[in-house]
């Protein structure tokens, strides 16, 4: 079974950048992708024996690798496409007049500020959400334990394969 590649933030760059203490070396590619973890991990025990059962690794943000040295890599966080306009049909559910407007599709960006804004701008680790020194972890793809890519089978329909 495949474990996870770990290693740690070696500086928080700006508002979306983070630099790793992992690259090649360790077996970073491009496009991999990390979650940055909680450093205060919180201990389970059983409620009937007080036994530690275990301890919860909780992610704070995800992060894509976007720049690889031997031991160094950039992550970046995530954008996405959101509508912020109609739906451009009469088929919607919401308000008649949303239903007529064109979609209007802008790109947002998860950012690393308590306080977001959409841009790489410098970020003072006071006010970062993730700091210098938290853990990442690898995020592993299904059937990248097994080093098998999932691939899904159409449904055939037994009258018309």
């Amino acid at each position: 079974m495949m474990k996870p590649i770990r290693g740690k933030i070696a500086r928080v760059l700006n508002t979306r950048e983070i630099a790793l203490n992992v690259g090649t070396a360790q077996g970073v590619t491009l496009g991999m992708r990390f979650d940055v973890m909680d450093s205060s991990e919180m201990d389970i025990t059983d409620p009937d024996s007080g036994k530690v059962l275990g301890s919860l690794e909780r992610p704070k943000v995800r992060v894509e690798i976007i720049h690889v040295q031997e031991d160094l890599s950039v992550a970046q966080t995530p954008e996405t496409s959101v509508n912020v306009g109609g739906t451009g049909s009469l088929m919607s559910l919401g308000p008649f007049a949303r239903s007529l407007m064109p979609p209007n599709w802008v790109t947002r960006y998860e950012t690393l500020k308590k306080t977001a804004k959409n841009t790489k701008e410098e970020l003072d680790e006071e006010d970062s959400l993730v700091k210098t020194g938290d853990p990442v972890v690898q995020v592993l793809e299904p059937g990248a334990a097994t080093g098998n890519q999932v691939v899904q089978v159409p449904e055939t329909n037994e009258a018309n394969p």
